[in-house]
This record gives C-alpha cells, sequence and structure tokens, in this order.
C-alpha cells in the first residue's frame, strides 16, 4: 500500500567559483598569507561544489550531508562576498525539476547573477534528496520509520523556507519547480507523508485504536489540502495527482477503520457497521480508480472481512441500527508531525572555509573608517603646510632672513646661498622640466585606460539593446543601461577627477614659468649668482644691534616651530589602528555596526592629541609672525634706503621667492606623478570589472540566446486548421448532437497484456469499389477497403443513445487538398485496364469502367449496379 511521493533533484551547470573570488581576494586584500588562504579557501569551495552538484548523488545519508556542507557555505560567504552583477559576477544556471523537455526544445532553465538564487536552488536539492532517502528506508523497523519521518519533515521545512524566501532572493519570476506555489504543494505533501509515517508506526507499535485514527485523520487531511493546492495548476508531475488522492481516500479508510473497532469496543454496533461500510467505498475507489498507482488489495480484503463479520453479528444477535454517513461523529485528528526549521548551519560537520575573512559589512565599515581618518589626517596637514607657505611668503615679503644678514651689500647673503644650494642639490631646472614632461604621458595612459572601459560597456550596452528591441518581451534580463549605472556613476567620477588634474597640471606649469628665470638663476655657481644681484652702498652697520637680535631669535624660533610641524606630519601619518575588531565585536553583539558613531569615538581618541598639537603649532606662528613684523617695522626705520638697495632687496626677496616656489613646484610635481600611478591602479581595477561583468554579460546573452531559440522550435511550426464542413456533418448534414455525459479518460490497465486489434472482415465487392480500385492510384485503392478493418469503437458512455444499426462506419478519409483560383486540384489519373491480381472480380466483369473525375473534396458518385453481378449494390457512404 505505501507508495511515497520524492521530488527529483535540479540539475545546475558547471560554474567555476575559483577564478572570480580570487580575483576579489587579490583587489580587496593585501598580498601574503592570508591572501594566499584566502585563495586556497575559494577553490575549496569550487571543489564542494562540484562534490554536491556536478555529478549523480546516491539516496544517502552522506550525500546529503555534502550537499548541506556546500548550502551551509554559501550562507557562510554570502556577508563576505558582494555577489551581484556589477561586483563578484558569478552567474547560475539551473534546470527546471519537474520540466522533461523536448526534443528540440530541451528543459526549462534559469540562469541569474545570485549567490540567494543558488541558495535557492540547492536548499531544494536538499529537500528532494531528503525526500528521496526517506523513500528508500525500511519502514518495517524502527529505525527506518524514525529516519524517514526526520527526512520528510525536514524536506518540509526546506520546502516551507523556499516558499517563504524565493521571492526576495531572485527579485524576478521564478521557475516553475521553486514558485512560491510549488514548494509549498512540496511542503506539505512532505508534512503528510511524515504524519502516515507516525500513523505506519503507531499500527506497528498496537497503540490504541482512538489514537490511531486520529493520525490517520489528520494524514488525510494533509493529504486532501496537498491535493486542493495542485488540482488545478499543472505544476507538478501528473503522476502525483493521483497518488494524493489516492492517499487522501486511503488514510481516511484506515481512520475510519480504527475508528469502528473503537465503536464495537463501546459496543455500538450500527456506528462500527456505518463506518466500515464507509471505508470499504472509499478503498473501492482507489482500487478502481487508482489502482495502477496503488495497491490496496490488502486493506479491502481486511476492512471487507471486519464489515461481512459486523454484519453478521449485527444481524443475527445486535439488530442495532446502522446511521448514516452524515449522522457519524466526526474523528478527531492529532497531528505529531512539524516542518523543520532551516537554521545554518544544517551540516554537523560544516567548518567555514572562510572563517578568518571578516564579513563584507565589516569590511565596508572599515573603508568608511580609513576614509574618516585619511580625511582628518589630511585635513591636519593640509592646516600646517598652509601655515609654513604663509611664513614663508611673509618672510619672503619682508626680505628675511636676507635683509639682516646683508650688511656689507655687496655679497651673496648667507640664507641665499643655503636655498641656492639646496635647489642644486635637488636637481634645480632640470628635475622640473622632466616631471613636467612626465605629466602628459601619465595623463594620457590614464585616460586611455578609462576610455577603453567605457568602450567595453559601450558595445555590450548597444548589443543588449538590439537584442532587446528584436525580442521585445521575451528579453527577460536586466537592461544593460541599469545595471551600469553604478559602474558609470564611477567612471563620471574618475572623468572629473582627470578633468580636475588637468586643470591642476596647468596652474603648476604658468606658476614656473613665471618663476623658471628666478630658479635658473638659483641655480648658478655663487660667483655668477654674485654678479646678478645688484650692489649697494654699505647701510649703516646694524651688526649686534638690539633690533637685529630681536628679528634673529623672532626667526629661529619659527624655524623650530616648523621643524615640530615636520616631525608632526610625520607622527600623523605613522599612527596605525585596525578597527576590525571593534566592528566585529559590535556586529556580534548587535547584529548592525554604527560604523559613525564608533569610528568618530576611535579617530577622537586616538588623534585627538595630534589634532591639538597641531592647533597649538598655528597659534603660536600667528604670535611669532606679528612680532616678526613689528620688529622688522623697527629694522627698516634705522636702516638707510636708496635705489640701488632697494634694487638689490627686490632681487634678493625674488631670489627667496624663487626657492619657496621651487620646493612647492617639486613637492607638486611628485605629488602628481604618484597620484596618476596610484590612479592608474584604480582604473586598471575598473576595467577589470568592466571586462569582468561584460564577459559574464556575453555568457548570459549567449544562454539567452539559446533559450529563445529552444522555446521558438517548442513553439507550433503552423496554426490549427478547422477541419471542412463535409468532415466534421454526419451523413445526414447535421452535426451530431453533443451528449450531457463526460466521456470518461480511458485508465491505463497496469499488469494487462495489450490485445491484437481485431481480425477485419472479409472485403465486400461492388461496382463502385470495382470502379475505384480500377481508376484511383494504388494507394488510394487500398483505402476503402481498409474501412471495415478499423478497429471497433468504444461502448458508449451511459445514458448515450445507441447509434442505428444501418450506420456504417465512415469511409478512410485522406488528407483535404487546397483548391487554388485557377488550380483545379489534385484529380487521380486513371489507371489502364490490365491485370491486378488484388482486384476481386476482374474477369467477371462485363466491361472496363469509365473513370469518374469529380471537384477536390466532393464525395463520389454511387456507381450504377452492373448487370449480372453476383453481389447486391452495396449502400453508398459519404465522408465523414
Amino acid at each position: 500500500m505505501t507508495n511515497f511521493i520524492s521530488v527529483q533533484l535540479k540539475k545546475a551547470s558547471e560554474v567555476d567559483l575559483a577564478k572570480p573570488l580570487c580575483k576579489f581576494i587579490q583587489q580587496s586584500y593585501p598580498g601574503g598569507d592570508a591572501q594566499a588562504e584566502h585563495c586556497r579557501a575559494a577553490e575549496e569551495l569550487s571543489k564542494l561544489r562540484k562534490s554536491a552538484l556536478g555529478r549523480p548523488l546516491d539516496k544517502h545519508e552522506s550525500a546529503l550531508e555534502t550537499v548541506l556542507r556546500y548550502y551551509d557555505q554559501l550562507c557562510a560567504i554570502e556577508p563576505k562576498f558582494p555577489f551581484s552583477e556589477n561586483q563578484v559576477c558569478v552567474t547560475f544556471t539551473w534546470k527546471d525539476a519537474f520540466d522533461k523537455g523536448s526534443l528540440f526544445g530541451g528543459s526549462a532553465k534559469l540562469a541569474l547573477a545570485s549567490l540567494g538564487y543558488e541558495k535557492t536552488c540547492v536548499l531544494f536539492n536538499c529537500g528532494a534528496l531528503a525526500s528521496q532517502i526517506a523513500a528508500e528506508q525500511n519502514l518495517d523497523n524502527d529505525e527506518g520509520l524514525k529516519a524517514a519521518a526526520k527526512h520528510y519533515q525536514f524536506a518540509s521545512g526546506a520546502f516551507q523556507h523556499i516558499k517563504d524566501t524565493v521571492l526576495s532572493a531572485l527579485n524576478r519570476e521564478p521557475t516553475v519547480d521553486i514558485s512560491p506555489d510549488t514548494v509549498g504543494t512540496l511542503s506539505l505533501i512532505m508534512l503528510a507523508q511524515a504524519q502516515e509515517v507516525f500513523f505506519l508506526k503507531a499500527t506497528r507499535d498496537k497503540m490504541k485504536d482512538g489514537i490511531i485514527a486520529k493520525l490517520a485523520n489528520q494524514a488525510a487531511d494533509y493529504y486532501g489540502d496537498a491535493y486542493k493546492q495542485c488540482q488545478y495548476k499543472d505544476t507538478l508531475p501528473k503522476e502525483v495527482f493521483p497518488v494524493l488522492a489516492a492517499k487522501h481516500c486511503i488514510m481516511q479508510a484506515n481512520a475510519e477503520y480504527h475508528q469502528s473497532i473503537l465503536a464495537k469496543q463501546q459496543k455500538k454496533f450500527g456506528e462500527e457497521i456505518g463506518r466500515l461500510q464507509h471505508a470499504a467505498d472509499l478503498v473501492k475507489t482507489v482500487a478502481s480508480r487508482y489502482d495502477e498507482y496503488i495497491n490496496v488489495k490488502d486493506l479491502v480484503d481486511k476492512i471487507n472481512r471486519a464489515l461481512t463479520a459486523a454484519k453478521k453479528d449485527n444481524d443475527f444477535i445486535y439488530h442495532d441500527r446502522v446511521p448514516d454517513l452524515k449522522d457519524l461523529e466526526s474523528i478527531g485528528k492529532a497531528s505529531l508531525v512539524k516542518s523543520t526549521p532551516v537554521v545554518v548551519p544544517l551540516s554537523q560537520k560544516f567548518t567555514d572555509l572562510f572563517e578568518k575573512m571578516v564579513p563584507l559589512q565589516v569590511q565596508q565599515s572599515v573603508s568608511v573608517y580609513n576614509q574618516r581618518k585619511a580625511d582628518l589626517v589630511n585635513r591636519s596637514i593640509a592646516q600646517m603646510r598652509e601655515a609654513t607657505n604663509l611664513a614663508n611668503g611673509v618672510l619672503a615679503s619682508l626680505n628675511l632672513p636676507a635683509a639682516i644678514e646683508d650688511v656689507s651689500g655687496d655679497t651673496v647673503p648667507q640664507s641665499i646661498l643655503n636655498k641656492s644650494k639646496s635647489v642644486i642639490e635637488q636637481g634645480g631646472i632640470q628635475t622640473v622640466d622632466q616631471l613636467i614632461k612626465d605629466l602628459p604621458e601619465l595623463l594620457q595612459r590614464n585616460k586611455e585606460i578609462l576610455d577603453e572601459s567605457l568602450r567595453l560597456l559601450d558595445e555590450e550596452e548597444t548589443t543588449d539593446n538590439d537584442l532587446r528591441t528584436k525580442f521585445k518581451e521575451r528579453w527577460q534580463r536586466t537592461p544593460s543601461n541599469e545595471l551600469y549605472k553604478p559602474l558609470r556613476a564611477e567612471g563620471a567620477s574618475y572623468h572629473n577627477i582627470l578633468s580636475k588634474a588637468v586643470q591642476a597640471d596647468g596652474q603648476v606649469k604658468e606658476r614656473y614659468q613665471a618663476h623658471r628665470d628666478t630658479i635658473a638663476l638659483l641655480c648658478k655657481p655663487e660667483s655668477e649668482l654674485n654678479a646678478a644681484i645688484p650692489s649697494a652702498n654699505p647701510a649703516k652697520t646694524l651688526q649686534g644691534s638690539e633690533v637685529v637680535n630681536v628679528l634673529k631669535t623672532l626667526l629661529a624660533n619659527l624655524d623650530e616651530v616648523k621643524k615640530e610641524r615636520e616631525q608632526l606630519e610625520n607622527d600623523l601619518k605613522s599612527v596605525n589602528f585596525d578597527m576590525t575588531s571593534k566592528f566585529l565585536t559590535a556586529l556580534a553583539q548587535d547584529g548592525a555596526i554604527n560604523e559613525e558613531a564608533i569610528s568618530v569615538t576611535e579617530l577622537d581618541r586616538i588623534y585627538g592629541s595630534y589634532t591639538q598639537k597641531v592647533q597649538e603649532s598655528l597659534k603660536k606662528q600667528e604670535e611669532l609672525l606679528k612680532n616678526i613684523q613689528n620688529a622688522h617695522q623697527d629694522f627698516s626705520k634705522m636702516k638707510q634706503s636708496n635705489n640701488e638697495s632697494n634694487l638689490r632687496e627686490e632681487v634678493l626677496k625674488n631670489l627667496a621667492v624663487a626657492n619657496d616656489n621651487f620646493v612647492e613646484l617639486v613637492a607638486n610635481l611628485k605629488e602628481g606623478t604618484k597620484f596618476y600611478n596610484e590612479l592608474t591602479e584604480f582604473l586598471l581595477k575598473f576595467q577589470n570589472k568592466c571586462s569582468d561583468i561584460v564577459f559574464a554579460r556575453k555568457t548570459e546573452r549567449d544562454e539567452l540566446l539559446k533559450d529563445l531559440q529552444q522555446s521558438i522550435a517548442r513553439e507550433p511550426s503552423a496554426p490549427s486548421i478547422p477541419l471542412p464542413t463535409y468532415q466534421t456533418t454526419s451523413a445526414g448534414g447535421s452535426k451530431p448532437a453533443a451528449s450531457s455525459t463526460p466521456t470518461p479518460a480511458p485508465r491505463t490497465m497496469v499488469g494487462t497484456k495489450p490485445q491484437p486489434p481485431a481480425r477485419p472482415p472479409p472485403p465486400v465487392i461492388s461496382a463502385a469499389s470495382s470502379s475505384s480500385s480500377a481508376s484511383a492510384p494504388s494507394g488510394t485503392a487500398a483505402a476503402p477497403a481498409a474501412a471495415p478493418a478499423a478497429a471497433p469503437t468504444a461502448a458508449p458512455a451511459p445514458g448515450a443513445s445507441a447509434p442505428a444499426a444501418s450506420t456504417a462506419p465512415p469511409q478512410a478519409q485522406g488528407p483535404p487538398y487546397p483548391t487554388y483560383p485557377g488550380y483545379p486540384g489534385y484529380c487521380p489519373m486513371p489507371m489502364p485496364l490490365a491485370y491486378n491480381s488484388y482486384m476481386y472480380g476482374q474477369y467477371n466483369l462485363p466491361y472496363a469502367p469509365a473513370p469518374v473525375f469529380q471537384n477536390p473534396g466532393q464525395a463520389p458518385y454511387p456507381a450504377p449496379q452492373q448487370p449480372g453481378y453476383p453481389f447486391p449494390q452495396q449502400p453508398f457512404y459519404p465522408q465523414q
């Protein structure tokens, strides 16, 4: 009797997980042991997928354990890798589990770049394999019963989980096998079968009949609900429906049978007979309708024996009234099963291959924290550099310290000599020229990489738009213009960065051209430099005066502030703190990460003291510059001024400014070179992302085109052609009346040997048939003779009127030939009269029959009765 339903596994296409995951790891993690370990884990994951999905699986616990491990690993890597169409793009292709496909079209399948889709399909296979393992259990012992119940409840939970999550996981319409309606029905079927297993165990353990009846009634209820859910939906295989209907009747019959035993124990003999009669009717229905799916002979015999004995006892002894079925008290229900919830990890042997890799949410939080840290450090360094440039500008405008060093008026001040020496040591003007020369090459390289990346996106988007225009609503995939929005935004950002870099390069070149001659003068030897500086009459000796000493002290203090800034800048750059542990702790405690609050608190704790030092340095410089300006005013009053001295002071100022510009230009150009080189790395990563997604889209496009071709091949090649009126009307010219009683579908009888068709009767010879055999080709001559050999028609349905005794079967009808204007259609050519060994009565014909021509589609005219022919004229039957 037991015939359990098991679910077919979905089939997956082969996918290489190692390559895209390793590429993401190499881009996201620094090189070293950690990166190598993560790449090895990616290769292990790819091998695990092949073991779980790439080979036929045995119906055994070990095979299920492998699939469960793969599902657990998918759940573990989901928060660690950004699986999507525009990041880690891996296209998973799965076939429909219930679609058998066709000769030309193949089976239905769906390809999506979604890890949620892969998880859903793998979980479906977990439930399907669990149902197959449960169906293979030996139900004659307790171990088999317990294992079957456990696996059926797990399968029910797996299918129920898919029903609850599939639409949100896919964000599109799934295939039929994993649609919410289908998996909901499968979950209920598995629950019903688990309940049936508990019924079998209760029966085997000889529990009380009242309990067994409730268990059976609950199982019948589950089967009935499952049958109702899929009765009007063509989602499951057709053989499932009769099994569900039969199981519903069988479980209900078992419930009535055991309840009848309880009624007998309670001396309710009439109720006992009523329930047994109902049970007998139920199993009789199963035996008559679904016997090819389930054998209920033993159950029928058991119920009939009990019913016969009960009737006999009641008729001779008890004489209890048998109540009607509607008057019987309803049987209670007792459910011992429930869907096992899906709680990761499902496998008992699961170990995370990427245990040391932090989740993606933590990676993103660390990335944002690093950006906040970089902004804070850069802001502090920029403030200090701006203050240093301001101080240098103020000193250059005051010609300090050259003014207090130039007391002779005809030698180069020591500060200018020091600046000249520093410029020469750094390469002088040749260094600036080379750095400026390299910038356009670096810029052009970055532009080419960016243009090539955008060109790949443009070409793929154009192809996608063309195919979408061609196939219209059949082209069911994410439009490229929507998918590429993040990439195009990133490309636009890089384009803006390059545009700003070009403007900055132009400003650097302009400033270099403005100070190039003065910088070149600083690069000359001391003798040439002294000759280029105008001489002036010696000023009144100020050496050793209080004003000069005050200025020297203030300038020394200012130099000390500058040195402290350099050290402070180095300290700011060298501070490093790993926030991963902080974010991991927050994620474990709260389930989420408040990145802003955690980052601001930590940055204030780490960099608060440095920020305070920066502000103190700025304030100290401000006071020093104010005092220097005041002291310089006193110095200028004491110093004689004339045209020669003013000209000399102006040249010395320009040399000091040229030195400051040289230092700043070299720093800017080196920073620009470093910027372009770093930008090249980012653009190469951007190009890789573009090429990867374009390749994935091309693969998806090829798969979709293949599926479309298969679906087109499955479509009918031509519309159905309605039959002509002469083939749809009866002999009397009117259509046969439709029977009010529907004709039942023929049933397949399992175990019945197919019978050969009935022997045809001997041919009946008439003048018309002789005429046809003589005039028609051999292919058409046999058609009238084959008409009597047709298989006997099925018996008429009950309630339908029997056909008239004189009505003969219709003649064999060939295919209708089309008729076009100006084209007479097909007419059979007359055959010459000659010996034909297959022609009856050929030598008894008094004359050769004349060929008769008629219009195509017209019934043949009956031939006149031939004199002397030994058989009577046969009645004429027009073609149907």
